[in-house]
């Protein structure tokens, strides 16, 4: 049976003692019901594991004693969404959550022409990618990026210096299928999804003349979110 995995996202050395923050502390102890010399695990998003075991079992404020770290490397390829936020919160939650376990590396929340207002619940929003990262057994988090205006994304550096950038709209335009697209030996690949009603024609020129290739992911029409899980999944699974 494999250990319980908590984030904790500061820096932790063997054989320091840590004081973990009072949920945290709750969930071990009075959900989990577990007691001095019981071990666990510490995850902090950036690679590094913590074997820990348990020093002081308190409701509040549980300490832990650091035993050992395993580091693992960072993603051997980088795979940034920039998708539209959504006007159902939800449906982007989950968007996020399925994007996590799948693999992607950076998720920029796009404010296109179309995008319906929505407000950014960034504390809400990091918690659900590290929850899907635990859930997942993962040692990376996801960048979550503030939102960005559709036309200011192409002046980011990550977007400029991809190795694969790709665009997927619904135009009756000539596209290729993102599947057969997709060079898993090249370093960055880089997808944009609009919001609800696809991008604008201007819009889609743009990513045109930022040398984005327009693909196609499948046969039918999808949601938003679905989309960008479809596309996490090709871009991330071979």
């Amino acid at each position: 049976m494999s250990l319980p995995i908590f984030f904790y996202a500061e820096p932790v050395t063997v054989n320091e003692l840590v004081q973990l923050p009072e949920e945290t502390s709750k969930h071990i102890v009075q959900v989990l019901r577990m007691d001095n010399d019981e071990h666990l695990q510490l995850a902090d998003g950036k690679g590094n594991l913590h074997l820990v075991v348990i020093a002081e079992a308190h409701k509040k404020k549980c300490i832990v004693k650091a035993l050992s770290t395993t580091v693992s490397p960072a993603p051997a390829r980088k795979i940034n969404i920039a998708i539209s936020l959504l006007k159902n919160a939800s449906r982007f939650e989950w968007f996020m959550e399925k994007a996590t376990e799948i693999g992607v590396t950076e998720i920029i929340p796009l404010i296109c022409e179309r995008t319906e207002k929505q407000h950014f619940k960034k504390e809400r929003f990091e918690n659900i990618l590290v929850s899907a990262m635990l859930q997942s057994q993962q040692s990376w988090l996801p960048v979550l990026h503030q939102p960005v205006h559709y036309e200011q994304l192409f002046r980011l550096e990550d977007t400029l210096l991809a190795s694969q950038k790709f665009v997927a709209h619904c135009g009756e335009t000539q596209k290729t299928s993102l599947a057969s697209a997709v060079d898993f030996s090249q370093s960055s690949q880089f997808i944009l999804i609009g919001p609800e009603g696809d991008f604008t024609p201007l819009e889609i020129k743009l990513a045109l003349d930022h040398k984005f290739t327009p693909v196609t992911l499948g046969d039918t029409r999808l949601r938003a979110e679905t989309a960008g899980v479809v596309a996490a999944t090709l871009l991330c699974i071979h």
